[in-house]
């Protein structure tokens, strides 16, 4: 499929409906300071784009996680659906949370990573098994349990389960990677 554009044009704080602008305005007054990614393709529903944003501050900001296997399973879930621009958005962030950029070229050539450490060996076997094969066998359930307990097992599922909807809303709208920026994922 080729991408020719965005599917859903820009909406300006001026053009939305009253409902429109209070998601908007909650989503820029956020933590993510800015309206970017899949916010402006899902403010044409904004009750559902309230509560995905909603969800999205819990799992980037608030998960029980730390910042650099929970971007490690983002990533893994960029790849999956080789969303480019999550991808784009989120490989530096990883790094600066202390992922290897070894670990990320290789996840981005889609290859397992050679030097991955225990805990985010846990998290990809996990998350590719979950996006692969819809389902995580009890090897791979087991060492995320126990490297992260229940609830970060639950963080573990909504994080994959989010960024795929996000993927999805990427792909769908054909959200484009900034002018002079070669897709990283091929």
């Amino acid at each position: 499929m080729q991408d020719r554009g965005p599917r859903f044009a820009p909406l300006g704080e001026a053009q939305m409906d009253p409902a429109q602008r209070e998601v908007y305005r909650a989503i820029v007054g956020g933590p993510r300071g800015g309206m970017r990614g899949p916010f402006n393709a899902l403010l044409r529903s904004p009750e559902l784009a309230d509560r995905a944003q909603r969800l999205g501050e819990y799992v980037r900001f608030r998960t029980s996680l730390p910042a650099r296997l929970s971007e490690f399973a983002i990533l893994i879930t960029a790849r999956y659906w080789r969303a480019q621009f999550e991808w784009y958005a989120h490989q530096p962030l990883a790094l600066k949370a202390g992922l290897e950029a070894s670990v990320a070229e290789d996840l981005a050539q889609g290859r397992r990573p050679a030097a991955m450490q225990a805990e985010e060996a846990a998290i990809y076997d996990f998350c590719t098994e979950l996006h692969r094969d819809k389902a995580v066998s009890e090897p791979s359930f087991r060492a995320a349990l126990e490297c992260f307990g229940e609830r970060g097992v639950a963080d573990l599922m909504g994080i994959c389960g989010y960024y795929t909807l996000v993927s999805m809303v990427l792909k769908v709208d054909r959200h484009p990677l900034p002018e002079g920026v070669r897709p990283p994922l091929r």
